[in-house]
């Protein structure tokens, strides 16, 4: 009996475990402040840490085109606001391609930015899950947390 308890205890937390590395994998912050706002601080932080907006999307927008053709399909999640940010640093992307041109795939990098109802979430990609093993991991890294303290620091604004 106790074998099977004990079984069943190291199978939870085996899964709690893995759910948790997978989750892991984005990076995910939120505050009760409008979508906009948050949207344009990040923008800004981004910028001041050298990670250039290199194109927005407007997620959001696209989606609603389609509003009446998926019906109630149609953003079951109620968000009023997608946004998305594609970023990238040019020193870091010369970096990465002089070590390891593989991790290119990982350029440029986007993040999302979602509200509804007062509530805003800022989402990050992490590349060190799938860097791991590459000669360019120190690098990325380094990419990764320069990004998130920059959302961090425009959401804490």
């Amino acid at each position: 009996m106790f074998r099977k308890i004990l079984f069943s205890i190291m199978l939870l937390l085996g899964s709690i475990v893995h759910a948790g590395e997978e989750q892991n994998a984005i990076f995910s912050i939120s505050v009760d402040r409008d979508g906009e706002e948050v949207y344009q601080s990040v923008y800004k932080s981004l910028e001041e840490s050298r990670f250039y907006v290199i194109f927005e999307a407007n997620i959001g927008k696209n989606l609603a085109r389609n509003a009446e053709r998926w019906g109630d399909e149609y953003n079951k999640n109620k968000f009023e606001l997608v946004k998305v940010l594609i970023i990238c640093n040019p020193f870091y992307a010369n970096q990465v391609l002089n070590i390891d041109p593989t991790m290119m795939a990982l350029c440029p990098m986007t993040v999302t930015v979602m509200f509804k109802q007062g509530r805003t979430t800022v989402l990050f990609g992490k590349l060190t899950p799938i860097a791991k093993g590459s000669a360019a991991q120190e690098t990325l890294w380094e990419v990764e947390n320069t990004v998130i303290t920059a959302i961090e620091n425009a959401v804490a604004q």
